[in-house]
C-alpha cells in the first residue's frame, strides 16, 4: 500500500502551484514571528493588548485564507491570477498601515517595512500591478497619517507626519519608477525567451524533417532505425524496410522543370503517408528515393502495404500538376531481423529496388 507523504498533503503536488503555497506558508511564518513581537510590545507598553491582538488576527487569518484558496485550487477559479500575489501584497500593506496606526513609537520602522513590501512587489508582480500597489500604498498611507495626526496629535504630530509622508512618497515614487523599468525588462526577456524557443523548435524541426515533403529526413530516419533495432533486441520481432524510387523522375525534372518535380514529390508524400500505421515511418532518403520502415511487419504484410501505396497513386489528379503526368514507383523490400546490420539490410533493399527497375519498373521485389 503506497503512502501519501505529509508534504504532499500540506503543499500539494510538485509544480508551480506548490511553489506558490510554500511562499504563502513562509509569509504565514513571518506573521507568526510578527505576532510574537506584538506580544513583546504589549508587555513593554508600546501598544494596547486589544489593538495588538486584532492586528495579529488580521495577519494570521488573512494569510491562512490565502493558503486555503491556493491549496484547494479555488484561487484558479476565482481569480485570473492563480498566485493571488497582488492581493497577498495588498494584505501585507494593510497590515503595515494598521501597525503604523497602533504602534506610534515604531512608525519609522513600519514605514521601512512598507517600502520593502512595495519593492518586493516590483519583482513578484507585473509592472501594472506593481504600479497599482505603489499608488494604493501611497494613498492609504496619506489617509492614515492624516487621520492619526487629527485624532492623536500627541503621538502623531502633524509636522512629523508631513515629513514622513514626503519621504515615503519620494521613496515609493522611486520604487515605482524602478518597477516600470523592471517590468519592461521582464517583458523584453519574455519576448526573447519566446523567440529563442521558436528558433529552437525550428532547428529541431529542420534537424528531423525534410523541408520539401514534410517527411522524416535521412538523418532522423537513421536514429529511428537504430531505436527500432534496439527494440528488436528486446522483443525478438523483426521489421521490414522498403526502399522506393519514383520511376522516370529525371524525365519530369528535365522535361517539366524542378518546380513540377518538387510538386510531384510533395504530392507523392501526401498521398501515400495517409495509408500508413502510426508506427510506420516514411522518410525522404534522397532525391526521388524514399525509405519506409514497417515495425513488426513480415514480408507478406509489407508487400500488401506497398501495394496499397501504389494503388493510392492511381486516382490522384497529377493532371493538376502537369497535363498527362502519371507517376509510378519501383520498390525493394528487405526484412530486418534482430542482430542484422541496418546498413546491410538497407543495401539489400537497394539491390532489390534496382532489380525491380530492371524488371520493368512499377513493381516490388523482395530481397
Amino acid at each position: 500500500m503506497s503512502s501519501f507523504p505529509l508534504s504532499d498533503l500540506v503543499l500539494g503536488a510538485p509544480g508551480h502551484k506548490r511553489v506558490r503555497i510554500v511562499m504563502t506558508l513562509l509569509t504565514q511564518l513571518i506573521y507568526v514571528l510578527f505576532v510574537v513581537q506584538l506580544a513583546v510590545l504589549v508587555r513593554m507598553g508600546f501598544v494596547a493588548g486589544p489593538q495588538a491582538w486584532g492586528l495579529g488576527l488580521f495577519c494570521l487569518l488573512g494569510s491562512l485564507a490565502f493558503y486555503l484558496l491556493l491549496r484547494t485550487g479555488l484561487s484558479e477559479r476565482l481569480s485570473g491570477e492563480p498566485s493571488l500575489m497582488f492581493w497577498q501584497n495588498l494584505h501585507s500593506v494593510l497590515a503595515v498601515l494598521w501597525a503604523y496606526a497602533v504602534v506610534p513609537a515604531l512608525r519609522g520602522a513600519v514605514l521601512a517595512i512598507l517600502v520593502l513590501i512595495v519593492a518586493y512587489g516590483m519583482f513578484a508582480l507585473r509592472a501594472r500591478q506593481a504600479r497599482l500597489l505603489g499608488l494604493l500604498s501611497a494613498l492609504l498611507m496619506a489617509l492614515v497619517m492624516a487621520w492619526k495626526s487629527l485624532s492623536d496629535p500627541l503621538h502623531y504630530p502633524a509636522r512629523e507626519e508631513v515629513m514622513h509622508l514626503v519621504i515615503t512618497m519620494t521613496v515609493l515614487a522611486g520604487v515605482s519608477a524602478l518597477s516600470i523599468r523592471m517590468g519592461a525588462l521582464r517583458l523584453r526577456l519574455r519576448l526573447q525567451k519566446a523567440e529563442l524557443e521558436a528558433s529552437l523548435a525550428q532547428i529541431r524541426l529542420l534537424a528531423t524533417q525534410d523541408e520539401l515533403t514534410g517527411l522524416v529526413n535521412r538523418r532522423h530516419m537513421m536514429e529511428l532505425l537504430r531505436a527500432e533495432r534496439a527494440r528488436q533486441q528486446r522483443t525478438g520481432r523483426g521489421a521490414s524496410l522498403v526502399l522506393i524510387d519514383l520511376d522516370h523522375f529525371k524525365r519530369i525534372n528535365d522535361g517539366l522543370g524542378h518546380q513540377i518535380g518538387d510538386a510531384v514529390l510533395r504530392t507523392f508524400a501526401d498521398s501515400v503517408v495517409h495509408g500508413l500505421r502510426e508506427t510506420d515511418v516514411l522518410a525522404r532518403w534522397g532525391g526521388e528515393e524514399f525509405l519506409l520502415m514497417l515495425p513488426e511487419t513480415e514480408a507478406s504484410e509489407a508487400l500488401q502495404t506497398v501495394q496499397r501505396m501504389r494503388d493510392s497513386l492511381m486516382p490522384l489528379a497529377f493532371e493538376a500538376i502537369a497535363p498527362g503526368l502519371e507517376l509510378t514507383f519501383s520498390a525493394g523490400l528487405a526484412t530486418c531481423r534482430p542482430g542484422d546490420s541496418i546498413e546491410a539490410v538497407i543495401d539489400q533493399a537497394d539491390q532489390a529496388m534496382y532489380r525491380a527497375k530492371q524488371a520493368g519498373r512499377n513493381c516490388t521485389v523482395s530481397a
